[in-house]
């Protein structure tokens, strides 16, 4: 009996420096959705194959995506899924975000289009499930000054935080600024709330010296609605 548990011991640390070692030479890009929790799970629980948990949290939730959108409460519900398993699932996405971000912050951005504006900030609005709303100062060359979180809100809507718009444009001595929140329904359609609130804001900008220069509706994937690149609203600006 012995000699059957060691055997099937050594079968699955086989089997993980296998998928290790497949990691290491060839990345994710060929890697099932279940190897690749397989594979991430290896961190969380030691010296056992995890081929049965990753089907478990697949079969639960439908697709890896699914498992990181997931809440820890959920997770922990899954068969083999203890705490640390589920907060390592957790960790990910945030880590994936941070990663993204840290990249374009690094990154000497001219941001002169629309298009350019809503890839620069899509990173900040994945997984997201309220409305977030950010003010992007850029210099007269349009290199991005600051990009900061200005108010958060419901799954449907978020207060316009004036103050905070004018504070954080002075801070950072803006030539452009750029308000850019998201709709989690993924409709970037602009709502009757959103159309008076970019007129209010820019009203309330030009009297202390300060034009807004867009504002950027970010739905999901690439989908994103440009106020100023709008025949009905690009009098606004």
């Amino acid at each position: 009996t012995k000699d059957v548990k060691q055997d099937k011991k050594n079968v699955h640390e086989g089997h993980r420096d296998r998928l290790r070692q497949r990691f290491l030479e060839e990345g994710l890009e060929n890697f099932q959705d279940h190897n690749v929790l397989e594979l991430l799970l290896f961190y969380s629980i030691p010296r056992k194959d995890t081929n049965e948990e990753a089907h478990n949290l697949i079969n639960r939730f439908g697709s890896l995506s699914g498992v990181f959108n997931a809440s820890f409460e959920e997770l922990c519900e899954v068969k083999g899924i203890g705490e640390n398993s589920a907060a390592l699932i957790k960790i990910m996405p945030e880590l994936f975000k941070k990663y993204e971000v840290d990249i374009i912050k690094n990154d000497d951005a001219v941001l002169n289009t629309g298009e350019l504006v809503a890839k620069y900030v899509s990173t900040y609005f994945k997984g997201v499930t309220t409305e977030k709303m950010y003010l992007l100062c850029l210099d007269s060359s349009c290199k991005v000054l600051s990009f900061n979180l200005i108010s958060e809100g419901s799954v449907n809507s978020t207060p316009l935080n004036i103050r905070a718009i004018m504070e954080t444009s002075f801070k950072n001595n803006a030539s452009k600024l750029i308000l850019v929140h998201n709709h989690p329904s993924g409709v970037v359609a602009p709502s009757r709330k959103d159309v008076d609130a970019t007129m209010s804001l820019q009203g309330i900008l030009e009297k202390v010296g300060l034009k807004l220069s867009d504002h950027i509706i970010i739905g999901h994937g690439d989908d994103f609605f440009s106020f100023r690149k709008s025949d009905k609203w690009k009098c606004i600006f």
